[in-house]
């Protein structure tokens, strides 16, 4: 068996950052323009809980950027065989298709749209050529459905984090009387 290059599990990273890159640049601004278009074109979609703030893309995409840098870190040390690694790569395959499918939904750019078929897509099949080159085993099974299934798992929880952390607290305004109760 070969020893997989850094370039495909560090590389996992890199092309994720790239990809973000342009996502940190456009969701927020395109969620607010669009939506009046979307509206318009999906009427059933609850489109204002889809817009985000910018300060919600930027806490969103630090913590992916974390887990991804978690699941390159691990894909490193085993050599590709970890399967958060392949979950991940396999995540990030199938979220550059996504793109594409959204962008042909609304029949028009998306976030992210202009660099999943450039970088987020080919990075992707090139690193499992590479793997498989490699003669690492890939997840399958059980195993391997499962990691794979977390990563839309995953991806809410960024941002269920993110709007937890970037909502502003309501807070229960009444005043309450300094006198006695009636």
């Amino acid at each position: 068996m070969g020893r997989v290059p850094a370039t495909v599990t560090w590389g996992l990273l890199a092309a994720w950052a790239v990809h973000d890159a342009e996502e940190l640049a456009t969701m927020a601004r395109w969620a607010r323009k669009a939506r009046p278009r979307l509206e318009q074109r999906f009427p059933n979609v609850p489109w204002e809980r889809l817009e985000v703030s910018q300060r919600h893309v930027n806490v969103a995409i630090g913590l992916m950027g974390g887990v991804m840098a978690g699941a390159a870190a691990l894909g490193a040390r085993t050599d590709g065989r970890s399967p958060v690694f392949q979950a991940a790569l396999a995540g990030f395959g199938a979220h550059g298709v996504v793109h594409l499918a959204q962008a042909a939904a609304t029949r028009g750019y998306t976030p992210g749209a202009a660099t999943a078929p450039v970088v987020v897509i080919p990075f992707s099949v090139w690193a499992w050529r590479r793997l498989r080159s490699a003669g690492v085993p890939m997840r399958s099974g059980r195993a391997g459905l499962a990691a794979t299934a977390a990563f839309p798992l995953v991806l809410g929880g960024v941002h269920a984090l993110a709007h937890a952390l970037t909502t502003p607290r309501r807070t229960n305004d009444t005043r309450r009387s300094s006198g006695p109760a009636a």
